[in-house]
């Protein structure tokens, strides 16, 4: 019998899916948003507890997470990748994540190249690596002792929950199913836009949009809980943010492009370039198809096409003053709101009004 055997079966299920869900906190918060990326600094409670909670639920070294993650993004859907379903297959990452990154573990050269700046104190070489299988021990003789009998299929569970949902179906269907808002180079996807069950981690292709950033959000009807929880952290002064995806505001009313024009536009290429696809490529392209028996035929399609060719070119001139990229801008705003094209016109009027938020 354990402390807390008399507790019926929703009330155990409940127990669970705390525990899980502190886990997948400690996953996304500590290990990626914090450690990983070094988008947020915790303070050294928080960051010690979440330490101790992933060495009790998962055994996980966060030098060997965070130096497999960050391959990830440095080798994203290339044979290198650790984990792409593009490369390995949708079922092998889904169902086999857990042993690839056991695979991934063993080798050094991903240790030493990309676990640089992870927590080295004594605690972690004596206890937390040197000792892994003790803490998932522990948490079994914990399981046992609070609920009993029940306790075994708990720990079961908390042992399962990573390797599956992180592991399996981040790593797998993030790459392989569900919307994009960010137009990235990878074929990272939005899994839901509510993110709660994997603590704010199915806004994936938000995350490889702006890596860096702490909050995974994007959109307004987009929720990010990891994001909740640091806000809460920051708070009670136990976090620090460092960095968010940045937001672009626009002012309807600015009557000329300037430099916080230029700024807005060329600091935020995704948005901008994103924001192209669904404002005028879209619409442009559902209306003509409507009227053209051959896409080749359409001229009007030809001028988007050109318009979408010369803003990419916007941020491939690095070497030009900040009054070159000014004209530049505005030569392509002005342009633009010429071509008789209302999608494009609309477009250009609303790049008049970008503004860095603040």
């Amino acid at each position: 019998m354990g402390l807390l055997s008399d507790l019926n079966g929703w009330q155990l299920v409940l127990v669970t899916l705390a525990f899980t869900h502190v886990t997948i906190a400690a996953v996304t918060i500590f290990l990626h948003r914090a450690q990983a990326h070094r988008a947020l600094e915790l303070g050294a409670i928080p960051s010690h507890v979440f330490r101790f909670w992933l060495w009790l639920t998962t055994g996980m070294i966060t030098r060997e997470w965070v130096a497999i993650h960050r391959k990830h993004h440095a080798k994203c859907e290339t044979e290198e990748d650790p984990h792409s379903p593009q490369t390995r297959g949708i079922h092998t990452v889904l169902w086999l994540g857990a042993w690839l990154y056991r695979q991934e573990a063993m080798n050094q050269e991903t240790m030493e190249k990309y676990g640089k700046g992870t927590p080295d104190d004594w605690l972690e070489r004596h206890v937390y690596a040197k000792h892994r299988w003790l803490g998932i021990g522990i948490m079994l003789a914990i399981d046992i002792v609070l609920f009993g009998a029940a306790g075994l299929l708990i720990w079961l569970v908390q042992m399962i929950w990573i390797p599956f949902w992180a592991a399996g179906v981040i790593n797998g269907l993030g790459h392989f199913w569900g919307y994009r808002n960010w137009n990235t180079t990878d074929a990272s996807t939005n899994i839901s836009p509510i993110g709660i069950l994997i603590g704010g981690e199915e806004l994936h292709n938000n995350h490889h949009a702006f890596a860096s950033s702490a909050r995974l959000s994007s959109r307004w009807y987009e929720f990010d809980i990891g994001w909740f929880y640091i806000r809460l952290l920051e708070m009670l002064g136990m976090a620090k943010v460092r960095k968010v995806a940045p937001r672009i505001c626009i002012k309807p009313d600015k009557p000329v492009v300037d430099f916080d024009t230029v700024a807005a536009v060329l600091g935020n290429r995704l948005q901008v370039l994103s924001n192209f696809a669904q404002q005028v490529i879209k619409p442009v392209t559902k209306a003509e198809l409507r009227h053209q028996s051959v896409l080749a035929e359409s001229q009007v399609l030809q001028t988007v096409y050109q318009f979408q060719q010369r803003l990419h070119q916007l941020w491939e001139r690095t070497t030009i003053s900040q009054e070159a990229r000014l004209e530049a801008v505005q030569e392509w705003i002005s342009a633009a709101e010429k071509t008789g094209i209302a999608a494009l016109e609309q477009f250009a009027q609303r790049l008049r009004g970008y503004s860095v938020a603040t």
